[in-house]
């Protein structure tokens, strides 16, 4: 029994040891060897898409209503467009909706039809409220030909607010085709604009 107790507390004490002998190995380990660190840092802002109507007046007259208007009728109205954010946009489309709708605005062939042209500087104005007529100082571009009134996601051609701080003058110009009969009289078709800007694609950054 002596010989059993003594034998277990020497294993005990060699283990001891060994634990012992390690620590002071590790410990030494800690001293000496060359180190050197550096940092930086990179600052990223997001850009901003942002596109402008003009405000009600002369800068937006779509919210003019016009009353009246016979077959071979023209409604003229401008809008201003500027691409106030800091990104170029890969393009600019139109949407058009009626609401409240008629036959009007359903009918794509004896049924309004629209048209947009830009000028290069803002439209000069004529005439009283409702029957303004615009005309320009520069060359029209044509950024939307001849259609039905209504459409979705139609791309607008050639304007110049795709680049950033760019303003584009436009003129919008609805018409009733001769075509239409007695079946359009009297209707009312509300025509609501929305100017869509698509920023453009994703790559290297400034």
């Amino acid at each position: 029994m002596g010989l059993s107790l003594k034998s277990t507390s020497s294993k005990v004490l060699a283990s001891a040891a060994l634990l012992a002998a390690a620590a002071g190995v590790a410990g030494m380990g800690t001293y000496g060897g060359f180190t050197a660190s550096t940092s930086a840092s990179a600052t990223v802002n997001a850009g901003t898409v942002k596109f402008d109507v003009g405000t009600a007046g002369a800068a937006n007259r779509l919210t003019v209503a016009a009353t009246g208007a016979i077959p071979g009728d023209t409604v003229q109205r401008a809008v201003t467009l500027t691409n106030t954010g800091d990104q170029s946009l890969t393009a600019v489309t139109l949407t058009t909706a009626a609401a409240p709708s008629s036959k009007l605005d359903t009918d794509a062939v004896n049924g309004l039809q629209m048209q947009v042209d830009a000028c290069p500087t803002a439209w000069t104005e004529a005439g009283a409220s409702p029957s303004f007529t615009y005309t320009c100082s520069g060359a029209i571009t044509p950024v939307l030909v001849s259609r039905a009134v209504v459409g979705t996601k139609m791309a607008l051609t050639g304007l110049t607010s795709v680049a950033p701080t760019k303003t584009d003058f436009l003129r919008v110009t609805l018409t009733v085709p001769t075509s239409a009969d007695n079946t359009f009289q009297g209707l009312t078709s509300t025509i609501g604009f929305v100017f869509d800007a698509v920023q453009r694609a994703g790559g290297a950054s400034k």
